[in-house]
């Protein structure tokens, strides 16, 4: 580990690379060790295009926070956040109020199961945030039940009011259970259970349905990389099952659709602009719907 790297947190494994920290490092953020940024070297070297691809899913989950806020939204639990970086939700959600002309009133409580990600996300909010209306908590998706007690227990969320839950590129990283059976389906189903009606849920996922031949072979490359190297297997789900993890949600428009397509007038005023070949480029397949 390089002197410039700071001290990890405890409890944080530097022994492999971390899924979390990698993305962090494709972002162009500095939450990342040496393990990391090699390894991110490594399969940027074989896959280019995975650094804007990463750049396009930030940029889905900026244009979903956008939308959801103008729809009346007040009230975010983000599962999977990650390592802080630009453009986190409240961030989001602040600005658009302030260019709205009102104070900003957004609520959200990040979640993380890597320690590296909550350390960060508290140095964060304790500069910058407004511990009213912002958390972070450690919590695990793969306990549903016991991640949303914690969540409702900062008292930032209130659970008799619709919420907006965001899983943002995080089932396609493998959620095992004790027995190894991988259960993120069950735990998004879960989820959606306790959300209150008039709640939304925005999730994008990596998938290799559907995609360019030359992306689709990049991608069978990159799933071995991580399954052999990273602290974390990961699963690329045909479009039909990353839809079906939306169950009987209503969609908003447009539907399912690539990260570029989804709502591209919502993309924040300084945000890079990211141009693929075609929009199945984009590897990452995305979708939003509300609780009946």
């Amino acid at each position: 580990m390089p002197d410039s790297d700071p001290v990890p947190p405890r409890g944080a494994d530097l022994k492999r690379p971390s899924v979390a920290r990698v993305y962090d490092y494709y972002l162009g953020g500095t939450a990342n060790w040496a393990i990391d940024r090699e390894f991110g070297d490594r399969v940027l070297g074989r896959f280019p295009l995975l650094r804007d691809i990463a750049v396009s899913n930030r940029l889905f989950l900026n244009r979903a926070v956008r939308h959801l806020t103008k729809l009346g939204i007040r009230q975010f639990l983000d599962i999977g956040a990650g390592v802080p970086t630009a453009g986190n939700t409240h961030q989001v959600a602040d600005e658009l109020a302030l260019h709205e002309g009102r104070q900003p009133d957004a609520r959200v409580v990040y979640v993380d199961n890597e320690p590296i990600a909550v350390a960060h996300a508290e140095q964060l909010l304790n500069k910058e945030g407004d511990p009213m209306r912002h958390e972070v908590i450690e919590a695990d998706l793969r306990k549903p039940d016991e991640l949303w007690r914690e969540a409702l227990a900062t008292d930032v969320l209130n659970p008799d009011e619709p919420i907006a839950l965001l899983l943002i590129a995080v089932l396609h990283v493998a959620q095992p259970d004790e027995n190894g059976t991988e259960i993120g389906p069950a735990a998004v189903a879960r989820l959606r259970e306790l959300l209150p009606s008039g709640s939304y849920l925005a999730l994008s996922h990596i998938t290799d349905d559907g995609v360019p031949d030359e992306v689709q072979d990049k991608l069978v490359d990159l799933k071995k990389m991580y399954d052999e190297s990273s602290s974390s297997d990961v699963i690329w789900r045909s479009r039909p099952d990353v839809q079906a993890l939306l169950g009987d949600f209503e969609l908003v428009e447009p539907g399912w659709t690539w990260t570029p397509e989804w709502h591209p007038e919502e993309t924040g005023p300084t945000a890079k602009h990211i141009d693929f070949a075609t929009p199945a480029h984009a590897v990452i397949w995305a979708g939003v719907g509300r609780k009946p």
